[in-house]
């Protein structure tokens, strides 16, 4: 076992104590001044394998180990496990512990993440196990409490360290939001309390036992790298920041994976030589490192001097590679090269079975090539299964949620039902498929949106000007259904969208589920980051994968449309007659990368077959318009018989093979049944007036047997009072509608009970 830098420090100090009582050496005269520096990482995450701007273990360590001067401490703000890669995550974030301890680590806040497992697992492994302190003020045992953890100690509230008689006392705090980010059952016994008066508590504490240098490391961070944003009192980071007392010098914060490097005045300090107190943060993943350096004057009993930096550890290539800016720990290196190893292992252990591919879409194969790239603006059995399984995930800690969006651009490899050896048989699921799939490790948030904002988020799918691809196609859970007009104007594409079969209302409120790439913002979904009461869920995506195949095994691809795009060529606001044609141009109908296609569609009108449509299958490249069709149908003379399924008025395309199923509200005057040119005074050929629709006196229904309606009973559902009522249905279907299409699918999950699998 190797020797942390901590342990050597406290080996060198007992060395020199050592020697100086046996009289073979004096203790030096302590300067005046005292340089101390702390060091800073947040939201590490498990990224131990140098991946592109993730500097990986090794190299943060020697970064640590370069950037170091005598008196450093090496800290962090949380969220240093949890949310991992594979590599890490599917060893427990045991190779991410052993990395960061051999690097030096000297104390850390908790995060959200390292409650992702319960309390008991922190405190009864992770703790143990880690070379350096977890500390966090704000977070308790309530009294009388049991937690039924094998140890009774608790999470310190604080931590210090001295060098040349300078004292430097850490407080630790985690976000107060942490009882909605991970499952309750694991911190039942836990109280969060307030991050401020904590903090001001414990740094009063520390300062009264002699501490001179006080340090907040908070896992709580700003919205924005603005320094209004870190200032912003109604903001949860800007109250602290604002909030905490005088007795704190510097915040070291993290949980919003930003990097900001703010001096932020302190009224209280108008009349010191250091009037401003850092307010910093290191991004996310190892990319960077806060510098801290303080001057302590020991004669005057103050800090003279404050500076802080943001130490980048990898730099971007021309060609958009990354290269280190520091040697990487060698012992640390093998060390992660043996997890990367057992991964690969551990990756081959199965978690469940498909019955075929889950694909992301693809582009035309170019010319001289074997493979079709990737296309991120097509629909994919793979992105809204992600999406369902998001949304399956999200529920279990807020079952308010209703919708999921996946991004394409998370989704970096298909999901194949071929065997890929031996001991992977066909439809076998392994931890390293999954990972691979999605190898970000990005948590699920889920925020409130209005179904208008829904709509926007739908419309930003076209990509703004100057975007590196036009359009990106978002996975949607199953409950939500949609078309498009993709030749409409900006802002008015998304012409319909339903929930569970009913219409989205545009100042309804929807619990939504994004990853916490989308959330942020990401891929210029700008509105996803604009919603109310956003929530991560402390739950990974490859983990929501991982529970959800090994619960709903075998899993099978949706091959019905969630979205489908229709233009129409004749006036979809007409009142259509006998003889008229209907003209409707409809787009993405299939999907791209072999799944089974419809040659032809079957178009009904009013519950009557009029006709069969060619389905076109050519790829469009970088768009979601694979599978067109052309419909176009002339209206016919619709019998007694049939008349009974017109009151509906609805053109419907069905793709028998895929289950896509298209549904067109229209407004048709099929005339009037035969025999009824006779009416008599109380009900001619225009309508009787007790309303039934073949002119009898008596309200009879199309066969004239039963009793009519003037005692205000219900119409029947078959029929109407002639041409006027058949215009004013339509008008009122289109209003009441909120659009002109509607899109629903022959699965029974497009009307289930808002389980992702119903």
């Amino acid at each position: 076992m190797r020797l942390n830098r901590r342990f050597h420090r406290a080996l060198g100090a007992a060395a020199a104590l050592g020697l100086a009582g046996v009289g073979l050496t004096a203790v030096p005269a302590q300067a005046a001044e005292v340089q101390i520096d702390v060091l800073g990482i947040n939201d590490f995450h498990g990224r131990i394998s140098a991946d592109g701007q993730a500097a990986g273990a090794a190299v943060l360590a020697g970064a640590v180990a370069e950037v170091s001067g005598p008196n450093t401490v090496f800290a962090a703000a949380g969220d240093l496990i949890g949310a991992s890669t594979f590599t890490s995550f599917i060893q427990q974030d045991n190779p991410t512990i052993d990395a960061l301890s051999d690097a030096g680590l000297d104390v850390s806040a908790v995060g959200n993440h390292e409650f992702d497992q319960g309390y008991c697992d922190l405190i009864d492994r992770v703790i143990p196990r880690a070379g350096w302190e977890y500390i966090g003020a704000n977070v308790t045992v309530a009294d009388g409490a049991a937690t039924g953890c094998e140890t009774a100690n608790e999470i310190a509230p604080t931590w210090t360290e001295t060098f040349d008689g300078v004292t430097v006392g850490f407080v630790g705090a985690v976000t107060e939001h942490l009882p909605e980010l991970v499952s309750p059952s694991g911190i039942e016994a836990l109280e969060v309390g307030d991050i401020v008066e904590a903090t001001n508590a414990s740094a009063a504490e520390l300062k009264a036992g002699g501490a001179d240098i006080v340090v907040l490391l908070v896992h709580e961070g700003a919205a924005t790298t603005s320094v209004e944003s870190a200032t912003d009192p109604a903001s949860d980071f800007g109250a602290i920041v604002t909030g905490v007392s005088a007795d704190v010098d510097a915040i070291v914060s993290g949980h919003t994976h930003l990097a900001y490097n703010h001096a932020i005045e302190v009224p209280e300090w108008a009349d010191r030589e250091v009037t401003t107190r850092p307010v910093v943060s290191a991004g996310q993943y190892g990319y960077n490192l806060n510098k801290l350096s303080f001057t302590y004057d020991t004669d005057a009993g103050a800090v003279m001097a404050v500076s802080s930096d943001i130490i980048p550890l990898t730099e971007q290539n021309e060609d958009g590679s990354w290269s280190p800016l520091f040697p990487a720990d060698q012992a640390i290196a093998e060390d992660v090269a043996a997890a990367e190893d057992a991964a690969a292992e551990l990756g081959a252990q199965p978690l469940g079975d498909i019955t075929a591919d889950f694909n992301r879409a693809v582009q035309n194969t170019p010319e001289g090539e074997d493979e079709a790239p990737e296309n991120r603006g097509g629909e994919s059995t793979l992105g809204n299964f992600v999406a369902d399984v998001q949304l399956a995930a999200a529920r279990v800690t807020d079952l308010d949620a209703q919708i999921a969006f996946m991004n394409p651009g998370g989704l970096r490899a298909d999901m194949e039902f071929a065997s890929t050896g031996e001991n992977d048989p066909d439809g076998n699921v392994t931890y390293q498929e999954a990972a691979l799939v999605q190898p970000f490790a990005n948590t699920l948030v889920t925020t409130t949106l209005t179904g208008e904002q829904i709509a926007q988020v739908l419309e930003e799918q076209w990509q703004p000007a100057g975007a590196s691809r036009p359009f990106l196609k978002l996975g949607v859970s199953r409950e939500l259904t949609y078309t498009y007009d993709p030749a409409a104007a900006p802002g008015e594409r998304i012409t319909s969208m339903s929930l569970v079969g009913n219409p989205v209302e545009p100042d309804g409120e929807y619990r939504v589920v994004v990853n916490s790439f989308l959330a942020s913002g990401g891929d210029n979904f700008a509105t996803l980051a604009q919603g109310s009461n956003p929530t991560d869920t402390g739950q990974v995506d490859l983990q929501a994968m991982v529970s959800y195949l090994g619960e709903n095994s075998p899993a099978s691809p949706d091959l019905a449309q969630r979205a489908v795009g229709v233009s129409w060529v004749s006036d979809p606001e007409a009142v259509y007659e006998t003889g008229d044609e209907i003209a409707v141009d409809l787009s993405s109908l299939l999907f791209s990368n072999g799944e089974p296609v419809d040659a032809t569609a079957t178009v009904t009108l009013a519950g009557q077959e009029v006709g069969k449509v060619d389905v076109d299958p050519a790829i469009v490249d970088t768009t979601d318009e694979v599978g067109r069709a052309q419909v176009r149908v002339t209206v016919p003379a619709i019998t007694a018989d049939s008349a009974k399924e017109a009151a509906e008025t609805t053109l419907v395309v069905e793709l028998a093979e895929t289950g896509t199923t298209v549904t067109l509200p229209v407004t048709v005057d099929f005339g009037d049944d035969p025999g009824t040119d006779d009416g008599d005074e109380n009900g001619d050929e225009n309508g009787a007036e007790n309303g039934d629709e073949n002119g009898t006196d008596n309200g009879a229904d199309e066969n004239g047997t039963e009793d009519g309606t003037e005692n205000g009973e219900e119409l029947p559902d078959t029929g109407s009072s002639g041409v006027l009522w058949w215009v004013i249905g339509g008008v009122v279907v289109l209003a009441l509608g909120g659009g002109l299409f509607a899109l629903s699918r022959r699965k029974s999950a497009g009307t289930g009970s808002g389980d992702p699998e119903a």
